[in-house]
């Protein structure tokens, strides 16, 4: 028979290449007669995998039997560091495993990246494999880690596992561990958006607040990440929602990063500090995924410089509408409407313009109505008398259902002072949204209810207090 490279970029024969392939279907027959007409069963290809790796790797119980006649090197690793006993346990294959184990294969061998059939089984999800393990072998550490430092519970919660991860729990594994980057298992659920998982550990009473190298708690992991679930659930376990990185970011800098409008909500909606300014340099590429931090030269932004030069609009917009501090300068001296002005980002530019024109004219509202706020006090504590609130309210067009609801809340005999205070706030605070004159108005209502005498005095009281007798002169 003609017996060339199987292809180009293979090393094995076509016969051989043929017997790999019979390992993995567990095709025994085949094999046999490859053996007789001189194929070795020990060919590797261009990975150094073997017949015995491929049948490992299947789960082909009869071909791996019929294997060990011809091959007794079960020990062998691929150019991964991967060996029969790893691929058994990567796959799930118990019967394969069980197999290699009465044949004396190697229970602590390792792949090229450190992980041991422990690590292979745990983050594949193969809780059979790991009961097997640690029921019926000696000597297996459950909390031994791999050239990342990560121990099976680490690569368990990284993938999502939760059987695993109680099954782990279950046999006493150290749940506070941290890999070389010093990220605990709740770090590594949280980065993936494994909302499960985290809150399997969050039960176990794992620290939510606990750092890692570069100072990321969970939640900034959960917030980068965009995982809405993951951010709740951490809000909930009264995480620190302030926690700030080594680089002074907080949770609200990696959504405003990343664009996240869920994720931002349920951080303002939690009190987030919006202002908060970070210390991430100019030239960084703030890759959370690698944790590479390269630049040299400060930005010192908030998170709505961040959105701002983003364009995130619906970001900003949460944040403006929270009352975000519009005066705050980065490092170069911008404020959030210069930054995105210069991205170019106009409705972004329009409505940050709007907010702070509310914020001020709210503020000066504020300190246009504290004297009218100070009579309306006046009035009903000591100058009302019972029943005059409900005539005042009444001229104003408050309902009787209106009226009943303020009378509900009964404080003794002069709860009626108390009724008429919030009466006068609330029509107040229906006077300046509308933007008529609160002195014209109670003015007016005071004649109606025949107290000219208490309206001559607002007028007299207003007249002097106020710095703009315009305010009056309308009346």
């Amino acid at each position: 028979m003609e017996d060339d490279l199987a292809s180009e970029d293979d090393i094995l024969l076509c016969s051989e290449k043929q017997f790999h392939d019979a390992a993995k279907r567990n095709d025994t027959k085949k094999m046999e007669e490859l053996i007789k007409k001189g194929v070795d069963p020990k060919a590797k290809n261009k990975v150094d995998r073997k017949p015995l790796h491929w049948a490992a790797g299947a789960g082909s119980e009869d071909a791996m039997k019929f294997l060990l006649q011809h091959d007794t090197d079960v020990d062998e690793q691929d150019s991964y560091g991967m060996n029969p006993l790893l691929l058994a346990s990567w796959f799930g294959h118990l019967k394969v495993l069980q197999i290699l184990v009465s044949c004396g294969a190697k229970l602590n061998c390792e792949n090229k990246d450190g992980l041991s059939m422990l690590h292979c089984a745990a983050q594949r999800g193969h809780v059979h494999i790991l009961e097997f393990i640690m029921e019926d072998l000696e000597g297996i550490q459950l909390d031994h880690s791999n050239k990342s430092g990560k121990t099976a519970l680490h690569l368990a919660a990284e993938q999502g596992q939760l059987e695993v991860v109680d099954f782990l729990i279950g046999m006493g594994c150290r749940h506070g561990l941290k890999d070389k980057d010093e990220n605990t298992a709740m770090h590594l659920a949280a980065k993936h958006g494994h909302s499960d998982v985290l809150h399997k550990l969050t039960e176990m009473g794992l620290d939510v607040d606990d750092r890692n190298i570069d100072g990321l708690t969970p939640l900034h992991f959960a917030a980068d990440g965009g995982h809405s679930l993951c951010v709740r659930l951490l809000i909930e376990s009264d995480c620190n929602i302030n926690a700030l990185t080594n680089k002074n970011r907080n949770a609200l800098h990696f959504v405003a990063e990343r664009g996240w409008d869920r994720e931002a909500g349920l951080l303002i909606e939690a009190g987030i500090n919006i202002d908060a300014v970070d210390n991430v340099s100019l030239n960084e590429k703030c890759n959370l995924n690698q944790q590479k931090y390269n630049g040299f030269r400060s930005r010192q932004q908030t998170a709505l410089h961040i959105a701002a030069e983003n364009g995130s609009q619906d970001l900003a917009e949460m944040m403006l509408i929270s009352g975000v501090n519009l005066n705050l300068t980065d490092k170069q001296g911008k404020s959030c409407v210069e930054v995105a002005s210069r991205a170019n980002h106009v409705a972004l530019v329009d409505m940050i313009i709007k907010a702070d024109r509310f914020y001020k004219w709210e503020k000066d509202r504020s300190s246009e109505t504290q004297h009218i706020r100070s009579v309306l006090w006046g009035l009903s504590s000591r100058r009302l008398c019972r029943g005059e609130w409900r005539l005042l309210a009444q001229h104003w067009s408050f309902t009787d259902a209106h009226i009943r609801a303020i009378e509900h809340q009964w404080t003794g005999m002069k709860s009626y002072k108390e009724h008429g205070h919030r009466m006068l706030l609330i029509w107040l605070h229906g006077v300046v949204t509308a933007g008529d004159n609160p002195v014209k108005g109670l003015y007016e209502g005071l004649v109606e209810i025949q107290r000219t005498d208490l309206a001559e005095s607002v007028r007299q009281k207003a007249n002097a207090d106020t710095s703009s007798p315009k305010k009056c002169s309308t009346m």
